[in-house]
């Protein structure tokens, strides 16, 4: 066991040192560079409302989609109004001519990243077209080819810019960047070489982490066992029950200490790769339900066309950045999002009436909403059926910018199904079954502390995992300390006696 041990720690010893520190900067990174949905809405040009000379069924007809639409959102594209529009496939269509958006060439894509950082074009260099992932657009890889530019500014900023959408999809700067280095690239193994393949990146995470649990197991087992306690327990004598000096005695104490912890740390991760699928399970079919809150397909003939001066008096001291068509309990609705006229501030989301274009104030009907769920699932009893005016332990978000209140549903179905349901968009917000619920509390209880009572009493809960982090790291590089000197040791012994090392 010890042999083991100490080898095992040799080998792996490194990766739990990076494994804890990085997930210190995990706390403040939250994963890679992103552009977030506050920051493109902030960005996003305001609607230029009057310019719109079409409806989405004309084009819809240009771009050679039928009536077969799925989605239809009107927005800015390169200083001009345009419908973004998904028919089995995508298409952009500007609202003014009925043209079609072509690809972007590097030229239109610096105007773009330009219009987005409010710069002059000059200060902006174009890099190459990505067609490759690159360490900072492996999670979008889907979304290749991409333009990269870079900005001169003080913060040196990156830029992707979608040749199909004509927008920026990917933001980093410098900054940003720095605290990947140091947070989920290495927290994650998240190096591009590696990571862009798929099965070899997911066996190198269940490998070492198996093996980082055994390395655990052993550790505790063999701090335990070594521990030479002696009845009674006298405070005085508590030096002698620990059979190590120097740096040896500090790796026992503090594997004593967080040992267990390092453990739970380990497999939480290990269990998140969901080996041999364990946590899957089928649950409810939601796509029927989907299909149900819906109402039916998207008519684009239900929506009456965009009307300049009273869509600008509709939501006053609001800049209106994107308008979707939506159908909801069969009503054609506008879901519009739009952000303060002149400050800086959070995005909102209203719903309008296409029929009277009202901004509707009042959540659907929790009935209404009752009675398509029924109808989906005649014969499974329902549990519960409650709207929860607070998260539970399985709709939460610690930026708090999950909905509530949310109608949550219990079924009695084999899988133990529950429903989160958003009574003001109408939504299915999410779904979870008794396995999902299990792996919440195995992988995201264990590995990010998120207990209701803790998690959203900051700075409270970053001083404890901080703790506990440091805790983990002073053990695994105390460990790796001291198994490197016993092991360098052993070869000069070795060397100096002319034969191998014991």
């Amino acid at each position: 066991m010890i042999l083991s041990h100490r080898y095992l720690g040799l080998a792996l010893g490194l990766l739990f040192v990076v494994w804890f520190a990085s997930g210190i900067g995990m706390i403040y990174a939250r994963g890679m560079p992103s552009l977030t949905e506050e920051l493109r809405l902030e960005r996003l040009e305001p609607l230029d409302l009057e310019s719109v000379r079409m409806m989405p069924m004309e084009a819809a007809e240009r771009a050679g989609l039928g009536d077969s639409l799925v989605s239809v959102t009107l927005l800015m594209v390169m200083d001009r109004p345009a419908y973004r529009l998904d028919g089995g496939s995508a298409a952009t269509v500007f609202a003014d001519t009925g043209e079609l958006m072509p690809e972007l060439g590097p030229v239109r894509a610096r105007e773009v990243a330009g219009r987005f950082m409010d710069v002059a074009p000059e200060r902006v260099r174009y890099e190459r077209l990505l067609t490759r992932a690159d360490q900072w657009t492996v999670a979008e890889r889907r979304q290749l080819p991409l333009h990269k530019l870079s900005v001169d500014d003080e913060r040196r900023t990156q830029l992707y810019v979608s040749p199909e959408a004509g927008e920026v999809t990917l933001l980093t700067t410098r900054a940003s960047r720095a605290l990947a280095w140091i947070s989920a690239i290495p927290h994650w193994l998240y190096f591009t070489p590696l990571r862009v393949r798929q099965t070899l990146w997911t066996n190198t995470i269940l490998f070492t982490a198996g093996l980082g649990c055994v390395l655990a197991i052993l550790g505790i087992t063999l701090g335990i066992l070594q521990f030479r306690f002696s009845r009674p327990f006298q405070w005085s004598r508590i030096r002698s029950y620990i059979p190590y000096t120097g740096w040896m005695r500090w790796h026992h104490i503090t594997g004593l200490a967080f040992g267990v912890l390092a453990l739970t740390w380990v497999f939480s991760g290990l269990l998140s790769m969901e080996p041999l699928g364990w946590a899957s399970g089928p649950g409810l079919s939601t796509e029927e339900l989907g299909r149900a809150l819906i109402g039916g397909p998207l008519e684009a003939s239900a929506f009456p066309p965009i009307d300049g001066d009273t869509w600008n008096a509709l939501l006053p001291g609001r800049s209106i950045k994107e308008i979707t068509y939506r159908r909801i309990l069969g009503e054609p609705y506008f879901m519009v999002r739009s952000t303060p006229a002149e400050q800086v501030g959070r995005s909102s989301t209203d719903l309008v009436a296409a029929k009277t274009l009202g901004v509707r104030e009042d959540p659907f009907a929790v009935d209404a909403l009752m009675a398509r769920i029924r109808e989906t699932y005649p014969d499974v009893p329902i549990l519960e059926a409650r709207l929860l005016e607070e998260y539970d332990s399985h709709h939460y978000s610690r930026d708090q910018q999950a909905p509530l209140p949310i109608l949550r549903i219990k079924f009695a179905d084999p899988d133990g199904t529950w429903l989160y349901i958003d009574p003001r968009s109408g939504q299915l917000s999410t779904s979870v079954h008794y396995l999902d619920r299990i792996e919440r509390w195995i992988y995201h209880g264990f590995h990010s502390l998120d207990f209701g009572f803790w998690y959203y009493n900051r700075p409270f809960w970053d001083i404890g995992v901080i703790v506990l982090s440091l805790g983990g790291l002073a053990t695994s590089a105390i460990g790796l300390f001291v198994g490197t000197r016993k092991l360098w040791r052993g070869r000069r012994s070795a060397f100096r006696a002319g034969g191998p090392p014991p």
